[in-house]
Parts: structure tokens; C-alpha cells; sequence
């Protein structure tokens, strides 16, 4: 659960807070999200939570006439796209992070994956939650590429959209180990400064997981649930 915020903060944290808890599953997509309810759980008044939530409009949260706020839902094609998008995008950037990441960063993208490999070890989850900006890998390569564009649009227009996607994916069976492992796959071609490699590898990897996020979204709906 989303923990209070003890002294009164700015309104970013509060976006930071509800966009954290979003993006981590704690709320499924499609799940009505209440105000008053998040207000409570933040210890603060009701207006930061309503800013929060107009702000994320269109993003992580879709605003229905008489029904309130929910978390985003996603159908088939429309995740379908995302993927593609982030294929292409991912794709050019871990290219360029091979030719341009500075040197140390492979060492440093190796810790961080060897931080979320014990995490998923000592912790038997199944989903491989990169809770936080500063700990999340493809934020990492976005920065490295040194392309503004590519991480204006990854980390700033789609990149909520991203990580629920990528949270869902994460989630199937084997999906877990089997990222991480592609995710080493993806240092080991930028520390080489192979731009090819780097860029296949990442398209395979988002590949990946963008078959086994719309497996999940298929087998969902055709056992009568909603799409997530």
C-alpha cells in the first residue's frame, strides 16, 4: 500500500505517489479510483489527489461522465501499437547507447540488473517491478543513447503507458527470468560498442514482450475477463 506522506508536500509528489502505485499493479487497470480513498491513504486533502489525476488524464487514468476515474485499460490493438512504438524507439536507442553510452555505463547497467535479479530471487515475484525511474533499465539506455528526442518521448509522452504494459508482461510465467537474461544480453552488445547487435537485441527483447503481453490480454478475455 501506498504509504502517508507525513508532512505536507509539493503537488509532484503526490502525482509521483499515485503514478508509482499505478505502475507497480497496485491498482488494476480498469479499477475505479476514488479520491477520497487515495487522499486517506496519502494523509492529505482531496485537491493535490484531483490535480494528480487531471494531469494523468489520457495517460495511466480515462475519465468517464457519471462513472468517475479509472486506471487505463487497453485493448488489443491499442497494445499491440505500443509495442511497435517502443520497438522502434528502444530499438534506435539501445543503437545509440552503444555508440554513445560514456564510459562505465555497462558496469553500472550491471549492477542495476544484478540489484533486480536478487530481488526477484529473495522475493519468489513473479513480475519484475522496476519501481522507480533511477532504477528502471530502459530509462537507462534512453538517457545513454543521448538522442533528447528519443528520451523526451519515452520518458516523458508514453512512458507511463509503457511501464504498465511491461508490468503485465512481466507477469507471465518464466517472463521474469526470461527478461532479466535479455536484459544482460542488451549490456553485454552496448559494453562491445555494437550498435547492431544492441539494436537486435532489444527488438527481440521487446518482441518478447509484447507476444507475451497479448497472449495474457487473449487468454484473459476469452475466459470472459476484463482486458488488462
Amino acid at each position: 500500500m501506498m504509504e502517508p506522506i507525513r508532512i505536507r508536500s509539493l503537488a509532484n509528489e503526490v502525482l509521483d505517489r499515485v503514478v508509482a502505485a499505478i505502475t507497480s499493479g497496485e491498482f488494476e487497470p480498469g479499477e475505479k479510483l476514488s479520491e477520497s480513498q487515495l487522499a486517506r491513504q496519502l494523509g492529505i486533502s482531496r485537491g493535490p489527489v484531483r490535480e494528480a489525476l487531471h494531469q494523468l488524464e489520457g495517460k495511466l487514468v480515462e475519465r468517464v461522465p457519471r462513472l468517475g476515474v479509472s486506471v487505463i485499460q487497453f485493448d488489443h490493438d491499442s497494445l499491440q501499437q505500443l509495442f511497435y512504438l517502443r520497438e522502434a524507439l528502444e530499438g534506435m536507442a539501445a543503437r545509440l547507447a552503444a555508440l554513445n553510452a560514456p564510459d562505465g555505463w555497462a558496469d553500472e547497467a550491471e549492477a542495476l540488473l544484478r540489484r533486480h535479479e536478487a530481488d526477484i530471487r529473495d522475493t519468489g515475484s513473479r513480475a519484475y517491478r522496476q519501481r522507480s525511474v533511477d532504477e528502471d533499465f530502459h530509462v537507462s539506455i534512453a538517457r545513454a543513447a543521448g538522442c533528447v528526442n528519443i528520451e523526451r518521448i519515452l520518458l516523458n509522452e508514453v512512458n507511463f503507458q509503457l511501464r504498465i504494459a511491461r508490468l503485465k508482461s512481466s507477469m507471465r510465467p518464466g517472463r521474469a527470468e526470461e527478461a532479466l537474461r535479455q536484459h544482460f544480453e542488451i549490456v553485454e552488445a552496448i559494453r562491445a560498442r555494437d550498435p547492431d547487435r544492441a539494436e537486435a537485441a532489444m527488438r527481440r527483447h521487446i518482441a518478447s514482450a509484447r507476444i507475451s503481453t497479448l497472449a495474457a490480454l487473449d487468454g484473459q478475455a476469452g475466459k470472459g475477463g476484463e482486458p488488462g
